[in-house]
């Protein structure tokens, strides 16, 4: 990153002290607050705009796994001054062989020695890391031995002159192959084919005894790692990446997913058993799959990225850290961009723009996973006056809800929720959903919708984040993306109960599917594929859905925002190689056929992610990674704030004409911004600040 950006985002992106989170019980009672009853005036006038706050920690399988697919949300934590602690559950020593031009070749000075090659990668994560933090390469670190729960050692790595940077090292054995099986590897020791998983110990490492571990401890470790920094952001890796149907293999290393799914098991067993902890939400991010899809970063993004990348492969070949196994990772020298993984992020979960919502008059209401649990917040007439989170019963929920609005303004939350259990085959994910009993209501339990997935190991439980429609006499109908990249469909019938699992069709789905209903009663779905986007479209209101039709959309980075507008449907999205907004408004044409509109452009060079739309108020990531917004119709210019974020952002247009946006903060906290109902100078570029929708006290 260029010294001035670098000096730019961190002025801009100054810490503040994180505020633990408040659970308010009234909230899923549906009754009002003492803070709500007696709150008076403007409190938001007073309260100190939000910025980038919280503790981060990240959990990969591999080095180099953060550098590829967890980047740029890295860099701009560390250029915040955020906690931040990576923990890497391999050594990743491979073959052993650290050389530039692959496998094939055999370099005589370099013979194959694990303990070396892993000491290398070590050297080039510690490089990178200080060049992200620091702009200097070579500032040194700390590296000394912590016990873990698990019952053995690991390397604890301490930037000296940014001692908040922290970086751990399990030194597991790695599968040594991306998709054959091999008994002796995290998914051997998850689907319990090994009793435990020795250690590769690299060659430089404090840690002079190998530990090995069995299933149950590697969990205990990892979650002995989350109670020592207490986290209020999780970054890990896909649990369920999915199969390639053509070939049957893994879309993702099976590193990368079996280790996430003991992260997923280590951050229940954290939740359940320190009490005392401030509330965390979990990031999932999005693998090998990356390198069949539209480049996600704007170019500049992308260089910064691949920069780092090169200071890990230790290009220049200088043995500037003066260590005998080298400076870096020889094998990524030759491919600083992998395989087409380094010009994008996304999120495989939580980048859907349907979790803020609308009850009765007045009330808004927003949800997302915290603790693994689901998170709701309020707002009740006074745009300040949130109370919040309560926490649905119910554990194993995923990061990612959506919403439905019912006719007499109930509300209905969806997701999807993982269990676990001592078995490989108690691994299943599902969709489930929670009611109000009543308008403002309290939600009544979990109901189970189940997996159109047969088993675990045939799909990998690889389901979207579930979406829904209400019919006008009430029923819900649910709409997952499977395995298979296939639309799937649930309907509510009158008495109450749910048909079969539908086959809607499609293929090559990459988004989460979105529904939205335009204003002749027709409901539409969308979904994005590697270079179009398809949609399902009522004819007319009641009238069965027809589909999937073309809509001629040209490629996206995949998130996918509906808005209803007008006759039709306007739909949000970003530009590849850009992260530009884009937009365009469908219509139902004879037999439902979409009809699609000239794309305009909103905003000025931005980011990746979802969009969240309120009215003609956009919101989403600017260049620098932080919540901000724009006009659509307005100047290329967006309103940045100095706050990073999880997930997406979500809008809401009120009745009266006020937009309310929300965001998720790192802090694990919502953050809300309010404009009025006037009509904003459209040569200007909205004002908006963001703050904390909930402040103890207040």
């Amino acid at each position: 990153m260029p010294i001035a950006r670098r000096r730019f985002l961190l002025a801009a992106l100054l810490p503040v002290l994180t505020v633990g989170a408040t659970g308010v019980l009234a909230v899923a009672t549906g009754e009002q607050t003492a803070a709500e009853a007696t709150q008076d005036g403007n409190p938001a006038a007073v309260l100190p705009a939000s910025v980038t706050s919280g503790t981060v920690v990240q959990v990969v399988a591999h080095p180099d796994d953060d550098l590829f697919f967890m980047n740029p949300d890295l860099s701009r934590t560390l250029a915040a001054g955020t906690s931040l602690t990576t923990v890497y559950l391999t050594s990743g020593e491979a073959d052993g062989r650290n050389e530039a031009n692959g496998a094939g070749a055999r370099d005589p000075e370099q013979p194959a020695d694990r303990a070396h090659y892993a000491e290398a990668r070590q050297n080039g994560i510690r490089s990178a890391y200080a060049q992200m933090a620091t702009g200097d390469r070579t500032s040194p670190w700390k590296r000394s031995v912590i016990p873990t729960e698990g019952g053995g050692s690991a390397e604890l790595d301490v930037l000296v002159a940014r001692p908040e940077v922290h970086l751990v090292w399990l030194q597991l054995r790695e599968a040594r192959n991306p998709t054959a099986e091999n008994p002796d590897s995290l998914r051997g020791l998850w689907n319990g084919k090994i009793p435990a998983l020795g250690a590769q110990l690299s060659s430089g490492s404090p840690v002079k005894q190998p530990p090995t571990y069995t299933k149950d401890q590697v969990i205990q470790a990892i979650a002995g790692i989350l109670a020592r920094y207490r986290p209020t952001t999780i970054r890990m890796q896909d649990p369920t990446p999915g199969r390639y149907h053509d070939t049957g293999k893994y879309t993702d290393h099976q590193d990368h997913m079996y280790g996430a799914r003991f992260v997923q098991a280590a951050t229940a067993a954290y939740a359940e058993r320190v009490a005392d902890r401030p509330r965390f939400a979990v990031q999932n991010y999005l693998g090998y799959h990356n390198g069949n899809l539209p480049h996600a970063l704007d170019p500049q993004t992308a260089e910064t990225k691949i920069g780092y990348l090169k200071t890990y492969a230790w290009l220049d070949h200088e043995n500037y850290c003066g260590s005998p196994s080298g400076c870096g990772d020889r094998k990524v020298a030759g491919s600083p961009t992998g395989r087409n993984w380094a010009q994008s992020l996304r999120y495989a979960r939580g980048d859907t723009a349907s979790w803020l919502t609308s009850g009765t008059p007045g009330r808004l209401w927003a949800f997302a996973a915290l603790d693994g649990q689901m998170a709701v917040w309020t707002r009740q007439g006074h745009p300040d006056r949130w109370t919040g989170p309560a926490l649905l019963p119910g554990t194993g929920i995923d990061p990612g809800a959506s919403t439905a609005r019912f006719p007499d303004g109930r509300i209905a939350v969806l997701a999807t929720r993982t269990t676990l259990g001592p078995a490989p085959a108690d691994y299943r994910r599902e969709v489930v959903y929670a009611v109000q009993s009543a308008p403002d209501g309290p939600f009544g339990p979990w109901q189970v919708l189940g997996t159109p997935e047969t088993t675990d190991e045939d799909g990998t439980s690889a389901i979207s984040t579930p979406s829904a429609a209400i019919s006008p006499d009430g029923l819900l109908t649910v709409y997952v993306r499977d395995s298979h990249r296939t639309l799937r469909a649930r309907l509510q019938q009158p008495d109450g109960t749910f048909g079969p699992w539908q086959r809607l069709g499609g293929e090559d789905l990459q988004s989460d599917p979105v529904t939205a209903t335009d204003a002749a009663g027709r409901r539409h779905i969308y979904a994005t594929t590697t270079k179009t986007a398809v949609a399902w479209i009522q004819p007319a209101s009641g009238a069965p859905l027809e589909g999937p039709f073309p809509t001629n959309l040209p490629a996206t980075t995949v998130p996918l925002t509906a808005v209803p507008e007008g006759a039709g449907i306007r739909l949000y999205f970003r530009r590849p190689d850009s992260g530009v907004v884009r937009t365009a408004l469908v219509t139902a044409g004879p037999g439902g056929k979409p009809q699609l509109s000239s794309i305009s452009e909103a905003g000025g060079r931005a980011g990746y992610g979802a969009v969240g739309v309120a009215g003609r108020l956009l919101s989403g990531r600017a260049d620098t990674g932080t919540i901000s917004t724009t006009g659509l119709g307005g100047p290329p210019a967006w309103t940045e704030s100095k706050m990073l974020y999880a997930g997406a952002p979500a809008g809401i247009l009120e009745q009266a004409g006020a937009t309310t946006t929300a965001v998720l903060g790192l802090d694990a906290e919502l953050h809300v911004t309010t404009t009025p109902p006037s009509t904003p100078d459209p040569t200007q570029p909205p004002r908006t600040t963001w703050r904390r929708a909930v402040v103890p006290g207040i």
